[in-house]
C-alpha cells in the first residue's frame, strides 16, 4: 500500500516580494511566472535568477509565451523549447506547460517538445486542462504523454466548484500523476477542497492589496502559514 504523502501547498509568483513571502510562509513549492494578471508567462532570466536565490523550495518556471489560448504555432512553440532549456540551466525544478489544437483536444506534438526539453525535469499540465472536452480522455492522455502532474479547477471558474470533478480525476490518476486543485483557493476553503476532493497538492497565491497606487497584489506570508497550517492538520 503506498505511503500518503503530506499535502503540499504550490504558491504562485510573479515578483521579488511574493517570493520572498511565500518562502518563508512555508510554500513547499513555488510557480514562477511573470505577468499573473495576464494568468502567468514565462518569467524571464533575470527573475528566475532571483528566485533561486531567494527561495529554499522548489522553484517550477511556467512556460507560456504569450497571453490568450493554448493554440500555439510551430515557431512559439520552437522558443518556448529554447525558454526550457535556458531556465533548466539556472537549476529550475520542473516546469508547467499546456497546448492544445484548434479543437480544444491535447497538441500532443508540442507537448512531448516540451517534456524532451525538460528531461529529467517534471512538467506539469497547466489550467488549459479546462478547456478540454472530455476531461477524463485528456487525463489518460497527459498521463501517457509523461506529465506528473495536471494543475485544474475541475473545469470550472473556482476548484471550490470543481470539487466534484476533481474528486473524480483524483480517485482515476491513482498514484499514476498528481491532480492538483487551483483557482481561487484560500484560507477559507481550502480545508473544504482538501476533504471533498481527496487531493494532496493545492495551488494559490495568497495574495493581498499592498499599498501601492495601482492596487498590485503580493503574496502574503501570514497567508501562506495559515494555509499550510490548515492542510497539516
Amino acid at each position: 500500500m503506498p505511503l500518503i504523502s503530506d499535502p503540499i501547498l504550490e504558491v504562485c509568483v510573479d515578483c521579488y516580494e511574493s517570493i520572498k513571502n511565500a518562502t518563508e510562509g512555508g510554500a513547499n513549492r513555488l510557480e514562477l511566472c511573470s505577468a499573473l494578471s495576464e494568468d502567468g508567462l514565462t518569467p524571464s532570466i533575470g527573475l528566475a535568477k532571483l528566485a533561486m536565490e531567494v527561495s529554499s523550495v522548489p522553484v517550477f518556471a511556467m512556460i507560456r509565451i504569450r497571453s490568450g489560448d493554448f493554440v500555439y504555432m510551430p515557431q512559439e512553440i520552437d522558443s518556448m523549447v529554447e525558454d526550457v532549456l535556458e531556465l533548466k540551466k539556472l537549476g529550475i525544478a520542473g516546469f508547467v506547460f499546456g497546448a492544445l489544437d484548434d479543437r480544444n483536444n491535447i497538441d500532443a506534438s508540442a507537448c512531448k517538445k516540451i517534456i524532451e526539453a525538460a528531461n529529467p525535469r517534471p512538467v506539469t499540465f497547466h489550467r488549459a486542462f479546462d478547456q478540454v472536452a472530455n476531461p477524463l480522455a485528456a487525463l489518460e492522455q497527459i498521463r501517457k504523454l509523461g506529465f506528473k502532474r495536471i494543475l485544474t479547477s475541475g473545469q470550472k471558474q473556482s476548484a471550490l466548484e470543481g470539487t466534484r470533478l476533481l474528486a473524480e480525476l483524483v480517485e482515476k490518476a491513482a498514484d499514476d500523476i498528481i491532480i492538483i486543485p487551483g483557482a481561487g483557493i484560500n484560507e477559507h476553503n481550502i480545508g473544504q477542497i482538501k476533504d471533498e476532493t481527496a487531493a494532496r497538492e493545492f495551488h494559490g497565491s495568497a495574495k493581498k492589496s499592498t499599498n501601492c497606487p495601482k492596487g498590485i497584489t503580493v503574496t502574503d506570508k501570514d497567508t501562506v502559514q495559515r494555509m499550510v497550517k490548515i492542510l497539516n492538520r
